[in-house]
């Protein structure tokens, strides 16, 4: 999940698996595959960094687990 902020400047996290669609109309909407919309003020760019390192961390996470280190908890 990420974080990102609501045009009224609250933070919320979104399940970045569920996304289908990302576009600038300026705003930032996001589609997801259930049919809601958000409205954020990150960009598209920022979006996907976002994404990007959740997978990281995901990733290592999972190295980790696989080598017989600790669960995170």
């Amino acid at each position: 999940m990420i974080f990102l902020t609501k045009l009224d400047g609250k933070q919320f996290m979104l399940n970045e698996q569920m996304m289908e669609t990302v576009r600038e109309t300026p705003d930032t909407v996001i589609d997801m595959f259930n049919g809601h919309s958000y409205i954020v003020r990150e960009s598209m760019r920022e979006i996907q960094q976002k994404i990007i390192e959740n997978s990281r961390i995901r990733r290592r996470a999972a190295l980790k687990a696989a080598k017989g280190g600790e669960p995170l908890t």
